[in-house]
């Protein structure tokens, strides 16, 4: 389940039992910090939190603060300095090093366009967006307010407040196509904002081929992760929703079946069925295609003979450039891992480094940036700073 998805269940009980919360979102920062841009924490009026906004050094506070929002019906922006390394409290300087922004909302219920709705939004039609988010206005821009928002998909709707759709829009659309998120200062019909133009990604999508014992843990991490994932197997006895109640999706699909098949481009593939043939019958679908990420359980050899099947028509000039680039057997990463839980880690690393376009490598040995997402900030404005000894 993905932090989004929890934080609309919550929502969404909440609601049903009448308790006013506030949201709390990372709306900009500064340097270092264990979130980014984008964060979110649910804040009921008596405490209860779902989501995180930090390692847990900002929670406390920012709980403390959320409640007095709902209070008093605004929304406010907080920021933390988390770089004062002589606050005695929390271990939050050497901790973080960075500043943070955290805008917090009491939230109506009554709103369709209220931020977590416009979330649900996004989460019903799962397709790339942004979420343009004002957290800054000029003083004399009066029209333009704290906490108004835009939802944009790729396809150009919107949902929000549209005053601000026009100049929004624009730069969400550059947003959306350089595919990073931004912090923009943007001229407005309701004055100067600064916001944060948020990029929403749909969860990935993960097939499965193959039913097998071993698939479960796999299948099990993935939905931890948020992942889409579907099952396809040709044994009626193995491809069941009980046997994969995580999965979206179980199909029993027969070898002869599979061939016909058109698979889903967008998607990353694992192939896990133990069945010569039907690894065929998949990378016969496969490998015509653009997919992302096709990885084959077993040795080398194995791979090398399915690739050199008249099936595939491929020449043998092709052939290394597909166990090069297109095609990881043995699959995952080599974590020395030797039980199925083990691989299934191995598996979802591999993919979680090839669609973040990551060399899997410790981070003590790279001086690259951790987060490769990191917002680019616009100009600054001047910003009032709350020292981490006053978060208390």
């Amino acid at each position: 389940m993905t932090e989004l998805q929890r934080l609309l269940l919550a929502y969404d009980r909440h609601r049903a039992e009448a308790r006013p919360c506030a949201l709390a979102t990372v709306v900009e920062v500064l340097g270092s910090a264990y979130r980014r841009p984008g964060a979110r924490m649910l804040v009921t009026e008596d405490g209860e939190l779902t989501g995180a906004i930090s390692g847990g050094c900002l929670e406390g506070d920012a709980r403390q603060r959320a409640r007095q929002a709902i209070f008093r019906g605004q929304p406010a922006l907080v920021t933390y300095d988390t770089r004062d390394e002589d606050d005695p409290r929390h271990g939050l300087g050497p901790g973080c090093q960075g500043v943070v922004r955290i805008l917090l909302e009491p939230l109506d219920f009554a709103a369709p366009d209220n931020p977590v709705e416009l979330l649900r939004g996004f989460a019903r039609h799962p397709e790339p967006a942004v979420l343009a988010t004002v957290f800054e206005t000029d003083a004399s821009g009066l029209k333009a307010a704290v906490g108004q928002r835009l939802l944009l998909s790729a396809a150009g709707g919107f949902r929000g407040t549209p005053l601000l759709a026009a100049p929004l829009a624009k730069a969400a659309k550059i947003v959306l196509d350089q595919g990073q998120s931004q912090i923009l200062d943007v001229e407005t019909d309701a004055g100067p904002v600064r916001a944060l133009l948020e990029v929403l990604r749909p969860p990935l999508r993960l097939v499965v081929y193959g039913a097998g014992n071993d698939a479960q843990p796999l299948v099990h991490l993935a939905a931890s992760l948020g992942w889409h994932i579907t099952v396809v197997d040709g044994r009626p006895n193995l491809a069941t929703a009980a046997r994969f109640p995580e999965a979206a999706d179980v199909r029993i699909v027969p070898v002869r079946e599979l061939e016909t098949r058109t698979p889903d481009a967008g998607a990353y593939h694992v192939l896990l069925s133990h069945n010569y043939a039907y690894d065929l019958a998949a990378l016969q679908i496969l490998l015509p295609t653009a997919v992302p990420y096709i990885g084959l359980l077993g040795p080398r050899a194995k791979a090398g003979r399915l690739l050199s099947e008249e099936e595939l028509n491929l020449s043998e000039a092709e052939i290394p450039g597909i166990m090069q680039n297109r095609l990881h057997s043995p699959i995952g990463l080599g974590l020395g891992g030797e039980t199925p839980e083990e691989i299934a880690l191995a598996i979802i690393a591999e993919i979680q480094a090839v669609k973040n376009k990551r060399q899997p490598q410790h981070l003590r040995d790279t001086k690259a940036a951790i987060h490769n997402d990191s917002p680019k900030a616009g100009p600054q404005t001047a910003v009032e700073v709350l020292p981490a000894a006053e978060a208390a």
